[in-house]
């Protein structure tokens, strides 16, 4: 998992409110291979194309500026509804390292974290004005620093926001659950030869 210390990226504007994890990417999808190529090419897959495989136009994502957005800035309640890992899978393999939001659902919200990706809860009338000032400027950046916890917006403007310490340590040092796992690897091998000497008479277990 990558690094993240700070990131400086397109930012694209998604409105709607309650955006569920079947609109994020759809369940038949799910059974897809992940793979070499990932799940990019399925998120928001239904929003994005038509039945025949044609983009849909007035999708924020098909317009040419937002293409490379590493950024989302949403509403209330982003990716909600059935648990899935997919949903976030699908927005990693895109490209998305951050997502802005007012709330999101608790499942996707935690998954973020063990997976690359920075959600950052920002009170409503501030994600408005981001959303605002996207459409306004499309193309416009924004600047994260996940140390000082800050989101600039493309006025100068900086916005603190609140981050689990745990979440923020992983993601600055780029661990999923098992290179945390690993840190401790000299303990968990000096627990083992312990149990083995002291429970000697246990059989192996294959």
């Amino acid at each position: 998992m990558e690094k993240f210390p700070t990131l400086t990226a397109i930012a694209a504007p998604i409105d709607t409110d309650n955006v569920d994890n079947d609109q994020v990417i759809p369940a038949r999808l799910m059974r897809k291979i992940r793979g070499n190529d990932g799940y990019g090419q399925y998120l928001f897959h239904d929003l994005r194309f038509n039945e025949d495989g044609s983009e849909k136009p007035d999708f924020i994502l098909n317009h040419p500026v937002f293409r490379k957005a590493r950024i989302i800035v949403a509403s209330h309640n982003y990716a909600c509804g059935s648990s899935r890992l997919g949903a976030v899978y699908t927005h990693y393999d895109y490209g998305i390292r951050a997502l802005i939001a007012t709330s999101f659902g608790d499942v996707f919200f935690n998954n973020c974290f063990k997976n690359g990706i920075l959600p950052i809860r920002l009170p409503a009338e501030i994600t408005v004005s981001l959303r605002s000032q996207l459409h306004a400027n499309p193309g416009s950046e924004l600047t994260i620093d996940l140390k000082k916890q800050t989101v600039l917006d493309p006025t100068g403007a900086a916005h603190e926001f609140n981050v689990d310490s745990f979440g923020k340590k992983c993601l600055l040092e780029g661990l999923s659950d098992i290179a945390l796992t690993l840190e401790r690897e000299d303990e968990i091998i000096a627990f083992e030869k312990r149990h083995r000497k002291t429970f000697s008479w246990l059989p192996l277990q294959n």
